[in-house]
Formats: C-alpha cells, structure tokens, sequence
C-alpha cells in the first residue's frame, strides 16, 4: 500500500515522505500537502523515483477540436 508520511518536528519543520510510489507520481501524488503547507525548502529524491512507473492511467483524454 502507498503511503505519504508527515513528520513535524519540534520546531515545526514539517518533512513529507512517501513510501512504494514508483517514478514521478510521489510528487503528484504528495502536491496537495505542498499546496497547503506552503513553500519548499529541500527536496532529496530516492531511488524509486527514477523507476519507470507501472500502469500508468492518464487522469485527462486528449479531445480533439
């Protein structure tokens, strides 16, 4: 199962992590938090993001005017 953990440490610094995504949809998938948190310092990618993703479903069709 996916997971998006949030860690808020003493002095409020709030780290987001997330488990068992593959490729760049941990970025997608995390951007909402980054929405409503605020500003982003620091970002460290982990090997699994530069794994191709499985199954990927386009959430948008091409319409064609």
């Amino acid at each position: 199962m996916k997971e998006i953990i949030l860690d808020i440490s003493n002095e409020g610094e709030i780290k987001i992590e997330t488990k068992r995504f593959k490729g760049k949809s941990c970025i997608a998938e995390s951007q909402f938090l980054k929405d409503l948190l605020g500003t982003e310092t620091e970002r460290s990618l982990t090997p699994t993001y530069w794994e191709k993703e499985e199954n990927h479903i386009k959430k948008y069709l091409p319409l064609c005017g």
